[in-house]
């Protein structure tokens, strides 16, 4: 909100919302604080150390975004099922994080993503098994919407494919085939 014109110069910065040139940046994940993680589950009970795990692979060296990658993937796509309700919530920062070139572990992001997208062992299990879907905690739910998740992110994958980093690019191919891309 602007104040009102008074007839004297603003000193109030104009160019904070869109820089020149391009939209405006912004820092990465910044929306992980917009997710109730304490309140969903993820493979270990409480999804509340999912943000700390996301951060390790934004911003640590290699091994520490290697090491908090495997443990998200253990708590969110575990044996390549959707395990639990914050896989979905997770989704769009695993695509964010793919997109950041500082970001060391990127070709093991797209191949989770990919298990996410790939991931239909609870829907397969309830074709046989329909009491499955009377559950309380309904797991094709979660997978269902996990793979949609991934789905409506998809417009990433020209960009990503096109990166000179030959891992990240075999990866996307492969994500963008599980997609039917």
């Amino acid at each position: 909100m602007r104040p009102a014109p008074t007839g004297k110069p603003s000193t109030q910065r104009t160019d904070r919302d869109a820089p020149a040139g391009g939209p405006a940046r912004t820092t990465p994940l910044m929306t992980l604080g917009q997710v109730p993680w304490s309140e969903i589950k993820d493979s270990t009970g409480s999804a509340a150390a999912i943000p700390l795990l996301l951060n390790s692979v934004a911003w640590g060296d290699e091994e520490t975004a290697r090491t908090a990658l495997a443990e998200l993937r253990s708590r969110v796509c575990q044996y390549g099922f959707v395990v639990e309700q914050a896989t979905a919530a997770t989704v769009p920062f695993l695509w964010e994080l793919a997109q950041l070139p500082h970001v060391t572990c990127r070709p093991q992001i797209i191949q989770l993503l990919r298990s996410i997208a790939d991931a239909r062992q609870w829907e397969s299990t309830a074709a046989v098994y329909p009491k499955l879907l009377n559950r309380r905690e309904n797991h094709v739910v979660w997978e269902r919407a996990a793979r949609r998740a991934v789905r409506d992110r998809r417009a990433v994958l020209p960009r990503l494919l096109a990166e000179d980093d030959v891992e990240v690019a075999r990866a996307t191919t492969e994500l963008a085939r599980t997609l039917g891309e």
